[in-house]
């Protein structure tokens, strides 16, 4: 809710960048206060993850929404980032997910289809459908491998003796997304370089102060539900769980978003967006037990 906000305000390449930077300053308080900061063998194997799966996956979302809108966005991706995930940790780890745990993830993903597929039709060029697609696999590919890099990162950590907890290892995630939604936040204000700006203009100041007092508590708000709490939550389920089962429950994030907005946003729900959600729910609590 809080994106989706900072992105009206600022556009969805720069909004996710200083969300970004701002989770990074965040975790970094716990990383050098209670954690290893960046110390470690396994340091560069996170990082990657975090280009992976914060950088390539969340630039390629936030291309794929425009071009899909938010509602088929999310379910293309949170429907293709479960089993990319678990198809590829099996491929390389070997990790294998019992008949059960399929089952309620498939029920888990059925009920986020039935949530969040549009009530009318939606009318979408070729060339729309074709590229929004196309980004969205491959958000899902990225964020899917990265989730695996962190399990085989976790893994390394044991070989090593070399124990790292949930908010350092997501710290250390972060800062690999900071090198790729800065690349392409570059990308996005090439077109500016080399203009001339008066620093001393009044104006500009007002523009600025009005820009960052409206989309910065947002991005704060952004950064520490998303990328310092969720994430750092994620690398702990990632620790212990397959990462097939811990996408799987993470897909249930849009069902999660209907509540807020009807409360802050005044979207009535529909009947299959609820029905979805319990169906959705129902699927999370047989992972759960699964256990």
């Amino acid at each position: 809710m809080c994106g989706h906000r900072s992105a009206r305000l600022l556009g969805g390449t720069e909004a996710n960048f200083w969300r970004i930077v701002s989770a990074a300053l965040m975790l970094s308080l716990w990383a050098y206060t209670f954690g290893g900061g960046l110390a470690g063998p396994v340091f560069p194997l996170f990082a990657l993850s975090g280009a992976i799966g914060i950088g390539l996956g969340d630039v390629a979302s936030f291309q794929a929404l425009p071009r899909l809108g938010p509602r088929l966005c999310s379910l293309v991706v949170q429907c293709m980032t479960a089993p990319f995930g678990a198809l590829i940790e099996w491929t390389w780890l070997g990790t294998t997910l019992s008949p059960w745990q399929i089952g309620c993830g498939l029920v888990v993903l059925g009920g986020v289809v039935l949530a969040l597929i549009p009530a009318d039709r939606v009318s979408h060029t070729r060339r729309q459908w074709t590229a929004g697609a196309s980004f969205a696999a491959i958000a899902a590919f990225g964020t899917a491998l990265g989730a695996v890099l962190s399990r085989k990162a976790y893994a390394l950590t044991e070989q090593y003796a070399f124990p790292i907890d949930g908010g350092t290892a997501a710290f250390q995630r972060v800062v690999g997304g900071i090198i790729v939604a800065g690349i392409a936040l570059l990308v996005v204000k090439r077109s500016t370089f080399g203009t001339t700006v008066d620093l001393t203009d009044p104006t500009l100041h007002r523009q600025m102060k009005q820009k960052w007092s409206g989309a910065g508590p947002w991005i704060i708000a952004n950064s520490l539900a998303g990328q310092t709490l969720g994430v750092s939550a994620m690398q702990l389920a990632l620790q212990t769980t397959p990462t097939g089962v811990v996408l799987a429950i993470i897909a249930v994030t849009p069902i999660l978003i209907i509540p807020m907005a009807y409360f802050f946003e005044g979207e009535r729900p529909t009947i299959h967006s609820v029905l979805g959600g319990v169906i959705a729910v129902a699927g999370v609590i047989g992972l759960t037990l699964s256990r």
